[in-house]
């Protein structure tokens, strides 16, 4: 090769890499879409809106929030394993979809393998809530009044396999008490049937029934984490009430489909991170009575094997299965 071919050779090289480092540096060149497991309402859709809002701001590009309910998360879950791994598509995680679901469903749309950490975002305790005709004020009386009324009373869930459903069975369990399970598509038409009577009781995060219990119209027996919730300061803990042992608490995550270049998801983590750092983000975290709580790809990834190890054993232990 002579002189000018190489100089030819080493200018069209040089042009490639200029071009290839633009094309990553130029990441988002278009809307970023937020693919939420549920119906609108309820911790998972709140938390992927409370991070669309800055994130749009902190990356200056549009991020839509897409509701795909429907099949205890998978058809969420099985779009986004499915879709192209450019960082434009994203799934907003329910721990207790993304860690129990494979020992539920025997046959998923999707397995953990084809998606790809990117940042948590946001914790919740539980809080288990009763219709006001429920004949009971306490958490001890409530466990009373189910002992004497075995299968009398019907709880809600945000779907089979999900936490609700999961932690309520748990309570059961550990309880000694029989409860009926009407499983629905997320945590919006839950919360309707339980503000109406239709269902009795419901044990899900803050943001679908803190208003209520604050209003009246639903009892607060508990919380389910180790301290009381700042938007419920009434309500006591599991332990204070005399359950002890008992905590339950959920979080949501950011993944990207699997092979998703990691500039981009190590992009889209410190963006995550800036985002939630914003204190109107705070204040809109804390009057839906949520916990904004970081982590990076690797941490997440540790506590989805952690969990995902957690609820196998738990989900066997308590005969747990997909309606």
């Amino acid at each position: 090769m002579n002189i000018r071919s190489l100089r030819r050779a080493a200018c069209t090289a040089a042009l490639l890499s200029a071009g290839l480092a633009l094309a990553q540096g130029a990441y988002p060149s278009k809307p970023i879409t937020l693919v939420v497991p549920n119906p609108p309402g309820g911790l998972v859709d709140t938390s992927a809106r409370l991070v669309a809002d800055p994130l749009q701001k902190v990356l200056n590009q549009t991020v839509v929030v897409d509701n795909r309910g429907g099949g205890s998360g998978n058809v969420a879950y099985g779009m986004v394993a499915r879709a192209p791994a450019d960082g434009y598509t994203l799934l907003t995680s329910y721990s207790a979809y993304h860690v129990g679901n494979p020992s539920l469903t025997p046959k998923l749309p999707w397995a953990q393998k084809d998606l790809a950490p990117v940042a948590m975002v946001t914790v919740a305790t539980n809080v288990i809530a009763a219709h006001p005709s429920v004949p009971a004020n306490t958490l001890a009386e409530f466990i009373a009044y189910l002992k004497k009324n075995p299968g009398k009373v019907s709880y809600a869930s945000q779907g089979n396999g999900s936490l609700s459903h999961i932690g309520t069975e748990m309570f059961k369990s550990q309880t000694g008490t029989s409860m009926v399970h009407i499983p629905y598509r997320g945590s919006g038409p839950a919360i309707q049937d339980v503000l109406s009577g239709q269902v009795q009781v419901f044990m899900t995060t803050p943001p679908s029934v803190m208003q209520h219990v604050q209003a009246g119209k639903l009892k607060g027996f508990a919380v389910t984490g180790k301290t009381r919730h700042p938007g419920l300061p009434n309500v006591p803990t599991t332990t204070e009430a005399g359950l002890k042992g008992f905590e339950l608490e959920a979080w949501v995550a950011i993944f990207a489909p699997a092979g998703t270049p990691p500039d981009v998801v190590n992009k889209l983590s410190a963006a995550i991170k800036t985002a939630l750092e914003q204190p109107e983000t705070k204040t809109r975290a804390d009057a839906a009575g949520i916990e904004l709580r970081y982590l990076p790809p690797a941490a997440l990834e540790a506590v989805v094997k952690r969990e995902t190890e957690f609820w196998a054993k738990t989900i066997k232990a308590a005969g747990i299965t997909a309606d």
